[in-house]
């Protein structure tokens, strides 16, 4: 792609994900908001992140073959569209208090936004050198997780202002709650129709890739790098989504206030993350060693959340500033996560994509498939610590999800042909 400037693409597709996580972590709040209102266990409750996140597995591929019909500009007016769509179908969910009805909203939401991840990664990592990529990404994910940042604050100040503990609610309560969500997503409606103005019209440049002939026939599974990758994004969307998807969650388990709004910390964790991408990424840390860096600290904050107690101690000078009086130490530690899972989806994007060409939209495609992992791995969490009774040492399945980014970023993401060539 020829381009005078990355200022104007940046710009734009910093908008798009801004949106991205705007619509993506309000799903922290909404999962205990959903599990009062419709009565549900924790494993029911987790449904809001398989809905949301399985979509991004069933459309990933029809998605990819529309954006080379379609071309990657009009593929992400088209996704927001969608998510237009998604965000009004709450409307009929909140008058009806339905859970199956706000299970099909979700899903057309994260449809509409599998087709602008599909679209907008590819842009940023080729946008620029492929070894400063990481960094490129990383800007995204600061502007990513601010919305992350904001949105649990905004829900529980709009939503939960004037409602104090959720807890025994009645009836009629709970349907007056549940009315309250109809503005803000009508509100999401009208952003997202504005925004497919400014993509549809703008001078966003179109991505073009070079055919090579001895590549013409090949499948997207016989690029070991790609493959792996997207196995090493499934276990890693599946932590990030633990991390900040069920940390309300537990904070309602452990009976503490505002419960609601504890997605924050994590996106805050993961902002000095991203912070520490774009500050040192390439000149001081390779892309290679920022996710085996990702992956050692995960492990030990998992072991952090296990091995601490339930009272509070160093907690209470990190958030005494917060609102919310003071959090336990194991709290702290799953918001710490958030640090280490910030610049895995940074890392592995060019890793797996280098080299790829004209194969670039089915290789996005496939990384796409892999946040499925948000949809299957906090449903099994879920599943075990309703089993269990014992929420945080449930948090321990997320070793498995890190050890296998550490063998990525060691060895598998080197990998250029299944035969070892």
């Amino acid at each position: 792609m020829q381009s005078k400037s990355t200022l104007l693409p940046m710009a734009i597709i910093g908008v798009l994900f801004f949106i991205f996580g705007f619509v993506t972590w309000l799903n922290g709040s909404l999962i205990p908001f959903l599990k009062v209102i419709c009565e549900l266990n924790e494993f029911e409750a987790l449904f809001v992140t398989f809905a949301f996140y399985i979509a991004y597995t069933v459309m990933a591929l029809p998605m990819a073959y529309l954006l080379e019909k379609t071309g990657y500009k009009n593929g992400m007016a088209l996704g927001l569209a969608i998510m237009a769509v998604g965000a009004l179908l709450f409307i009929p969910a909140a008058q009806s208090a339905s859970f199956v009805l706000f299970l099909v909203a979700l899903f057309t939401l994260g449809t509409g936004l599998t087709i602008l991840q599909t679209a907008s990664n590819p842009y940023i990592v080729c946008i620029g050198p492929i070894e400063s990529a990481a960094m490129r990404i990383s800007i995204m994910g600061l502007i990513n997780k601010g919305a992350g940042v904001i949105v649990p604050l905004l829900f529980s100040a709009f939503i939960l202002s004037d409602v104090g503990s959720l807890e025994n609610l009645s009836a009629e309560s709970k349907e007056v709650l549940a009315s309250k969500l109809i503005t803000p997503y009508i509100v999401m409606a009208v952003v997202l129709g504005a925004l497919i103005a400014l993509v549809k019209f703008s001078s966003l440049p179109e991505l073009e890739f070079k055919k090579k002939d001895s590549d013409e026939e090949k499948s997207i599974f016989e690029f070991p790098r790609v493959v792996l990758g997207a196995a090493a994004l499934f276990f890693y969307v599946g932590i990030e989504v633990i991390a900040g998807d069920t940390i309300g969650l537990y904070g309602q388990h452990l009976g503490l206030e505002n419960y609601t709004s504890l997605t924050s910390f994590t996106m805050i964790f993961m902002v000095f993350g991203y912070l520490v991408g774009v500050a040192f990424i390439p000149k001081y840390l390779s892309q290679e060693r920022a996710l085996l860096g990702s992956a050692i600290a995960g492990i030990l904050f998992l072991f952090g959340v296990v091995a601490s107690s339930q009272s509070h101690g160093v907690s209470e000078v990190l958030w005494g500033w917060s609102g919310i009086r003071t959090l336990p130490n194991t709290i702290t530690f799953v918001a710490l996560l958030g640090f280490a899972n910030a610049l895995v989806w940074p890392s592995i994007w060019p890793l797996a994509l280098e080299g790829l060409g004209r194969h670039t939209a089915k290789g996005s495609a496939l990384l796409i498939m892999a946040i499925a992992g948000g949809a299957v791995l906090p449903l099994i969490f879920g599943k075990i610590a309703h089993i269990s009774g014992d929420m945080q040492s449930t948090y321990l399945i997320g070793v498995v999800c890190y050890a296998f980014i550490l063998l990525y970023a060691l060895k598998w993401h080197k990998i250029s042909s299944w035969r070892g060539e």
